[in-house]
């Protein structure tokens, strides 16, 4: 099936294919309400099959990649849901010890689109481990309607303290040099600045794709440098920027937040017509910039 494009879609639809994502409406809400774009032979359920997830077009770095060990690593999560499983990417060629990135999924679970986002960093030579928030439910289930279902059942509390463990486990190894970030999209954005806010001098890079900001009397707690990305559709998370970006100010604290206009929440993901190649890639090379600095420098 070749990939459709955001602008082919009526903004009303996709606002109501957002809140489905979101999980404020069911499958059956989301149909209903696409009745009335299911014009010149398409049916409401062929709408809803063009938006939804397609992983084959995600892969940008093949699972055998020859530059990369990939693995999978239970972490002890004591505070949280006992522990959590996660996937480990490390370049195959590192020589000494190299910087940590945690990548945070969406509300899904740790599906392929963000396996291979992790990839994407063991290529820039980091070691990205990339947790999954379902693993107390039985792991992402391999169908993203269903995770969607599955993490509506985890306690959220418990959850956060999940990826704080992972985030700490991934600083403590041996092979890393004790400087780790962390990566989150839309759930995971807000995950990204949760662990800003609760990890202070310990993390030290955080970046949010379309994720919510933490409440304000918290932002004087982060010592990360913070890199925000939103997209101008995506009016009510884009909102919450300027009062974050001025609690980030008043805080001192090293930042930079950018809306690209006209581009959707989840413009990274390639997965669903949602992704804006040009957007996806200039947020991604930012993204490597911010690392960069605060990583390396």
């Amino acid at each position: 099936m070749e990939r459709k494009k955001a602008s082919e879609y009526p903004h009303e639809l996709l606002n109501l294919f957002d809140l489905y994502v979101h999980g404020e409406l069911d499958r059956r809400g989301f149909l209903e309400g696409a009745k009335k774009f299911a014009v010149g032979g398409l049916t409401a359920t062929a709408i809803w099959e063009s938006l939804r997830p397609n992983y084959a077009w995600a892969q940008q770095v093949p699972k055998d990649d020859p530059r990369l060990k990939t693995e999978y690593a239970t972490v002890p999560s004591p505070e949280g849901n006992g522990s959590i499983r996660g996937y480990l990417v490390r370049p195959a060629k590192a020589t000494g010890k190299l910087p940590g990135v945690l990548v945070i999924h969406e509300n899904r679970g740790l599906n392929p689109y963000i396996e291979d986002v992790a990839r994407r960093l063991g290529t820039e030579n980091y070691m990205a481990f990339a947790p999954d928030g379902l693993t107390s439910v039985g792991g992402y289930p391999g169908d993203d309607e269903k995770g969607g279902a599955a993490f509506g059942k985890v306690d959220r509390g418990k959850m956060n303290e999940d990826f704080v463990a992972a985030a700490r486990w991934l600083k403590a190894r041996p092979d890393c040099t004790g400087k780790i970030g962390a990566v989150g999209f839309c759930f995971g954005g807000g995950v990204a600045n949760t662990l800003a806010v609760r990890m202070g001098a310990d993390l030290a890079a955080a970046v949010a794709f379309y994720g919510a900001p933490p409440p304000a009397a918290d932002v004087s707690k982060i010592k990360a440098g913070v890199l925000v990305h939103h997209g101008s559709q995506d009016t009510r998370l884009a909102g919450t920027w300027p009062a974050y970006d001025e609690a980030l100010k008043t805080a001192g604290v090293a930042h930079s937040g950018y809306i690209y206009e006209g581009a959707q929440h989840g413009f990274h993901n390639d997965t669903t017509p949602r992704y804006d190649e040009a957007t996806a890639k200039l947020a991604w090379q930012r993204t490597l910039a911010h690392f960069d600095k605060y990583l390396r420098g």
